[in-house]
């Protein structure tokens, strides 16, 4: 049964505790809809949410739609090669503009056909030369607010959203070595699951489940916090060759070229807040895309990066098999996992469990949570 006052700090005492005395977020922090309103709105409308990868946008005209918490977004190239974001909106009588992915010489809206330029300016509306004072440079595309890092492209919907540096604190320092811009989307693949978008990234950035969900497929797998600065928290999993194929398989793909300190020594996995996770091996990276749709459901995508010098190898098709066969088994135990533990969030008997030594990021998760969505007396 939900609180009377479901944003009252004291329902939160024993999360704000230091790790080894504290405990989960209660239940209806995952299952609650007056709850996940509250994250849509003090969470995903005001921090910036990774979109695309620039390489995914090559040519003018590209485009890909990213939906969240009910927004659509396009992310577009335009012909001056600048990529845009624009509410996937028509400004006349508001019907969807675009779906999933491809490329287009103009926007057209498929209810009246106004056609809108790759920049958003409004081109071409049939039907109102007798409207009056309609000016088509006041009706083009609401614009969103973009930037890039290493090749990735955020959104916000937000005007007073920080900088996104700001917002990425340390981490390009820690990653820098990787040269994400240097590299190439290969393949991504989307599961609809019915869950809490906040399941799949604690079950991501923790190590405890590993021995038992993953037993079949990666296995157990042992890691320490990463000290981090800004809008994001990391853990390190030190391992001489890399652990983005299964164990029983070797790659000849090569590590990436100038890792330097933890980047050459092992695995990060980590998550950008609020909703992207990073897995970054020494010769490729991989990402988990968070997207929630309702408070039990959340759309994921996987999207899987390697250097282009390896990417143009003469035997990357064969050697990047042995890396879908790992991703391709071992998220779907993580799906089920992450849908098999909402099940048990619904129920009357579900209270807040205790956090091992093992969750460190479990803990930083949930705090960063409050922080956005609970108000400090």
């Amino acid at each position: 049964m939900l609180p009377v006052d479901l944003f009252d700090p004291a329902h939160y005492e024993e999360v704000r505790r230091p790790l080894l005395e504290a405990s989960t977020l209660p239940s209806w922090c995952y299952t609650s809809d007056a709850f996940y309103q509250r994250e849509v709105e003090r969470i995903f409308l005001k921090q910036w949410n990774f979109a695309v990868r620039l390489d995914e946008i090559p040519e003018a005209g590209d485009y890909r739609i990213i939906d969240l918490c009910n927004e659509s977004v396009i992310v577009i190239r335009g012909k001056d090669t600048v990529v845009r974001a624009f509410a996937n909106v028509c400004r006349h009588r508001s019907a969807r503009l675009l779906d999933g992915e491809g490329r287009c010489r103009t926007i057209v809206c498929p209810y009246h056909s106004w056609v809108y330029e790759l920049d958003g300016s409004l081109l071409r509306m049939k039907g109102m030369e007798k409207t009056a004072s309609f000016d088509a440079s006041d009706n083009g595309l609401k614009p969103l607010k973009s930037a890039t890092w290493g090749g990735f492209v955020f959104i916000s919907f937000s005007n007073e959203v920080r900088p996104l540096e700001e917002h990425l604190g340390n981490l390009p320092e820690h990653y820098e070595s990787y040269a994400f811009s240097n590299m190439l989307c290969v393949r991504r693949k989307r599961y609809e699951l019915n869950c809490n978008w906040k399941l799949y990234i604690e079950n991501a950035m923790e190590d405890y489940h590993t021995a038992t969900v993953h037993q079949g497929s990666i296995g157990n797998q042992d890691c320490v916090p990463v000290q981090t600065k800004g809008q994001w928290a990391a853990i390190h999993m030190e391992t001489p060759e890399t652990i983005a194929v299964l164990p029983e398989d070797n790659s000849t793909l090569p590590h990436i070229a100038g890792l330097k300190g933890l980047a050459a020594k092992g695995t990060y996995f980590s998550i950008i807040f609020p909703g992207v996770f990073f897995a970054t091996h020494q010769d490729c990276m991989w990402w988990l895309q968070v997207l929630p749709q309702a408070a039990d459901r959340t759309v994921i995508e996987i999207g899987s990066c390697f250097p282009k010098t390896t990417v143009a190898r003469d035997d990357f098709d064969i050697q990047v098999l042995k890396y879908y066969t790992r991703w391709d088994k071992a998220l779907p135990e993580d799906n089920a996992i992450s849908e098999r533990q909402q099940l048990g969030l619904s129920s009357l008997n579900s209270v807040p469990g205790r956090l091992s030594y093992y969750e460190p990021c479990v803990h930083v998760i949930a705090n960063w949570v409050l922080d956005q969505t609970i108000d400090r007396v």
